[in-house]
């Protein structure tokens, strides 16, 4: 079951073997993406179509502010829908009908399945194809699944952005040149990048998502993609199914990562090296600057990161590249090696990796480890913390800005600020 499994690179030997661990998971279902996804796609509304457990969890994660109307719903499925003897289509034809007919800003309608067609007896592709045509142009509606069975946590994003690319549009082939940012990002974050690349002399670059998704970027052979987020490996097979192109780097996590990411732009599009040095020499110098305030704190100090969000590899390699930590383990739910190549070859050699979880085997392992930091779930933060373990939880670097240079000092202190909780209490 956990039998070691090579690496498949051409740098393999500055790797250790990958521990392969099938077992009980602690980590939440792919619905959890559409609490950071409604906010960024502000034309668009996601309606799932699960139980009441499943509203209820929407309910509970967003913490929905009283005076704001969320965009995302629930179609809730009643026992006579899941018995059959309702008929699931007509409830639902109904329920998309008040919807749009009560917020007509509505320009993207995702169905986002709770659980497989098999359990809810509502076949989502069909129903979205029948309702598309329906409310056409007025709307497009696309579907995909967040079932914890089919996807975990950060993997919802990755079957919402796959769910576009079909319909973005289709680029002449003599169309010039243009840059796809993929993966959400804060409105901040995504605003710094676009700067940087129009001071490269970058121009017709584009995201995905973007703010408004009507305006979904054209894509063609002449396309390139940078990946924001190193857990959308359906999207990047996607976008290259279309004939774009995924240029290769670290993702944007600290100094090291942002240039290489923004470099790997600054080539394909045949940017001066010296033009490139000048314009983000300013930038790194000042990340630079952010993260001395926090390595003294961290330099020296074990981290173990459960598996959880797939950041853990580009995060461990920020962490100790640059701020001098030692990775106990680095966990992560799926390893895409091919996304990974460089943050793999970026790691110490011989640092410890798992693909997959199994709960048991790894807490011992944290037990027989102790690290200074154990980045986990909220499920098993409190328990590891009652035991007199500092930790992190890992939604909260889903959820905050952390991509680019500009984030980089806010990226260090999520990690030094439980190690300085726990120095504080020990006094």
């Amino acid at each position: 079951m956990n039998a070691p499994a090579p690496l498949a690179l051409a740098q393999a030997e500055d790797c250790a073997p990958v521990l392969k661990e099938r077992g009980q998971r602690e980590v939440f279902c792919g619905l959890t993406g559409i609490i950071w996804l409604h906010r960024k796609m502000q034309d668009a509304f996601f309606l799932v179509v699960g139980s009441r457990t499943c509203a209820h969890l929407l309910q509970s994660a967003a913490g929905v502010m009283i005076f704001a109307e969320p965009r995302f719903a629930t179609a809730i499925m009643e026992e006579r829908d899941l018995a059959g003897l309702a008929d699931a289509n007509e409830e639902l034809d109904r329920i998309v009908d008040q919807l749009l007919a009560r917020r007509p800003e509505i320009k993207t309608l995702f169905l986002v399945g709770s659980c497989p067609s098999e359990v809810t007896k509502l076949e989502r592709a069909k129903a979205a194809t029948r309702l598309g045509a329906k409310h056409a142009p007025q709307v497009r509606i696309l579907n995909y699944s967040g079932s914890g069975i089919e996807t975990t946590f950060t993997e919802g994003e990755d079957a919402c952005l796959a769910s576009l690319v079909p319909v973005m549009p289709t680029l002449a082939g003599d169309a010039p040149k243009n840059l796809i940012i993929v993966g959400s990002l804060p409105d901040i974050v995504e605003d710094q990048f676009r700067r940087l690349f129009a001071e490269l002399g970058i121009a017709n670059v584009a995201s995905l998502p973007e703010r408004a998704v009507a305006d979904l970027p054209g894509i063609g052979s002449n396309s390139s993609f940078l990946l924001a987020q190193p857990f959308l490996g359906d999207t990047a097979q996607a976008l290259e199914e279309r004939g774009a192109r995924r240029l290769e780097a670290l993702f944007p996590f600290g100094v090291e990562g942002t240039t290489s990411w923004l470099y790997a732009a600054a080539q394909e599009f045949e940017v001066d090296e010296r033009h490139f040095d000048d314009v983000v020499r300013p930038y790194r110098e000042r990340a630079t600057t952010a993260l001395a305030h926090h390595r003294e704190r961290l330099q020296g100090r074990s981290i173990f990161f459960m598996p959880d969000s797939q950041l853990e590899v580009p995060l461990a390699r920020f962490l100790a590249n640059e701020l001098g930590m030692t990775l106990t383990e680095v966990g992560t739910p799926y390893l895409h090696r091919t996304h990974m190549v460089q943050e793999l070859a970026a790691l110490p050699a011989g640092v410890m990796l798992s693909e997959g979880q199994d709960v048991d085997r790894q807490l011992d392992r944290v037990r027989a480890t102790k690290p200074d930091l154990t980045v986990c779930g909220l499920g098993l933060a409190n328990p590891l913390e009652a035991e007199g373990r500092s930790t992190k939880w890992a939604i909260e670097l889903v959820f905050s800005p952390i991509h680019g240079f500009d984030q980089a000092g806010d990226l260090a202190e999520l990690f030094a600020r439980p190690l300085r909780r726990r120095d504080v209490l020990r006094v």
